[in-house]
């Protein structure tokens, strides 16, 4: 088994040419090759649902069968796992895969397997020396196809052959100055499957935080950051294409828990990581919320107010105005990401990510008791005064409810099961009912700055009259997660 490290990058054709000509590039002699490859699944796509890819490929006069599994990527960068040997087109030998569950796996579906897309480019390969590294740049030019249908490639692949990641980001950083070069997430295979099922873009929910007791504070959250830009980068095309609404909040979700992250671990991070990259995504967060705020005013707020006053004249002008201001936001988060800063930003903090080291003796488990059991204490002082907050304090509140619930699932690897449900139900439940009553101030907000009075009079007494319903349940809910025990706790 070999291991690859590999940051894929997009570019248009035109931008390929001009990579070419790149004064680090330009005197290199590239091999040239022309690669076919079938990629075999099971009529249920088993291999695909565990993040397997196999294929045959044919290079040049052999062929070769690889078996590959990936683990999240993010920022362009994928860590893979990779087994190839010579072998016969359509003959599944599994005997070099060295991993028994895998090799198991494959070997009992060996004669379901069937071809569900190829794959077929011309691959220019480049030797690069840069740094302390040797690193193979791979410029891929074809198409994928399957079904009928087809999508282009169009690529670059940076694997490190020796020497450090960061020399291959660096080098990408270098290039990006002169040339388009956009971090891909999803690998030749993941668009094949997409191609195959002609699935459209869905919205991408955070997965699991991949950390375990064995793991330093630092390397947890490199596993949880990388976690979260792999969120939200999967959401992006949903964003671009400015269609459903729940792309813009799986976005902003994605940003949150960055940023909560980054506070979360900044204890054991360096302090001029934390001020740098605390604030860096505060620009694209914002229009993200400015986004999500009238997104949840059309669909859950509106609605009802729209059904009250049915025969009111001002609740279609307020519908109308508000999807205005919708289309407009939706406009900025396009434009932000259309931005040449935008890709160089999403490479130079993998590449920041990746360099971070420890710099303290402290064991993962006992650093997630402490900074719990303190965003704890603050959510328990203010929920506690719940009947003298005002409504600036009980923002304060919801804020440091939803910090414990993001910190509780990044660590949530660390507890039995059985002590983490009914803490984190308790605690998502509690969150809902802050949520809807913010969404009711952000909409009084919204309703103030944005429109006129003639549009917005109607919704303003209903929307103080659902405030008081909410904030007259808001007790039981706290209370029914003041009596739950921390999972944290011995």
């Amino acid at each position: 088994m070999s291991t690859e490290i590999e940051l894929k990058l997009q570019l248009t054709p035109k931008a390929a040419r001009k990579l070419r000509e790149h004064p680090l590039l330009s005197g290199l002699t590239p091999q040239k090759q022309y690669l076919l490859n079938t990629y075999y699944d099971t009529p249920a796509l088993e291999l695909h649902a565990r993040r397997i890819a196999l294929r045959f490929r044919k290079k040049g006069e052999q062929w070769l069968l690889t078996v590959k599994t990936a683990e999240p990527a993010s920022g362009g960068l994928a860590l893979r796992s990779e087994w190839e040997c010579p072998a016969r087109p359509g003959e599944f030998d599994f005997s070099h895969v060295d991993n028994p569950d895998l090799r198991g796996f494959l070997e009992l579906r060996r004669e379901l397997l069937e071809p569900v897309f190829t794959t077929h480019f011309n691959r220019q390969i480049l030797q690069v020396s840069y740094g302390d590294s040797e690193i193979e740049m791979a410029i891929d030019k074809g198409s994928i196809d399957s079904r009928d249908r087809s999508a282009p490639i169009c690529e670059i692949e940076l694997e490190l052959l020796s020497g450090k990641v960061d020399d291959i980001f660096a080098l990408t950083r270098q290039l990006q100055k002169d040339v388009a070069l956009y971090p891909a997430i999803a690998s030749k295979a993941e668009r094949g499957y997409r191609a195959y099922l002609d699935a459209p873009v869905k919205p991408w929910k955070a997965k699991p935080a991949n950390v375990h007791a064995g793991l330093t504070p630092v390397e947890a959250f490199r596993a949880i950051a990388l976690g979260c830009l792999e969120h939200f980068q999967r959401n992006e095309d949903g964003l671009l294409a400015e269609s459903q609404p729940e792309f813009v909040h799986q976005a902003r979700v994605a940003l949150r828990r960055l940023r909560s992250a980054i506070k979360l671990f900044a204890p054991v991070l360096p302090a001029d990581f934390v001020q740098a990259y605390g604030q860096t995504w505060q620009t694209l967060a914002g229009a993200l919320g400015d986004a999500r705020n009238w997104d949840v005013f059309l669909s859950e707020t509106l609605p009802p107010i729209s059904a009250a006053f049915s025969s009111h004249k001002d609740t279609k002008r307020l519908r109308s105005t508000a999807q205005k201001r919708a289309r407009a936001a939706r406009r900025d988060i396009t434009d932000l990401l259309s931005l040449r800063e935008y890709p160089c930003l999403l490479v130079e903090f993998t590449a920041a990510v990746y360099a971070l080291h420890d710099s303290q003796a402290i064991s993962l488990v006992d650093f997630a008791q402490e900074r719990l059991a303190a965003h704890a204490r603050r959510a328990r002082k203010l929920a506690r005064r719940l009947p003298d907050l005002n409504a600036d304090e009980r923002h304060q509140m919801r804020i440091a409810f939803k910090k414990l619930r993001y910190a509780l699932e990044f660590f949530a690897p660390l507890w039995p099961e059985r002590k983490l449900t009914p803490y984190l139900a308790a605690l998502t439940s509690l969150q809902d009912e802050l949520g809807r009553l913010n969404d009711h101030v952000t909409a009084e907000a919204l309703l103030a700055a944005s429109l006129s009075k003639g549009d917005a009079g109607i919704a303003h007494g209903w929307l103080a009259g659902r405030q008081l319903l909410l904030l007259e349940t808001l007790p039981t809910a706290i209370n029914a997660w003041l009596e739950q025990k921390a999972p944290w706790q011995h």
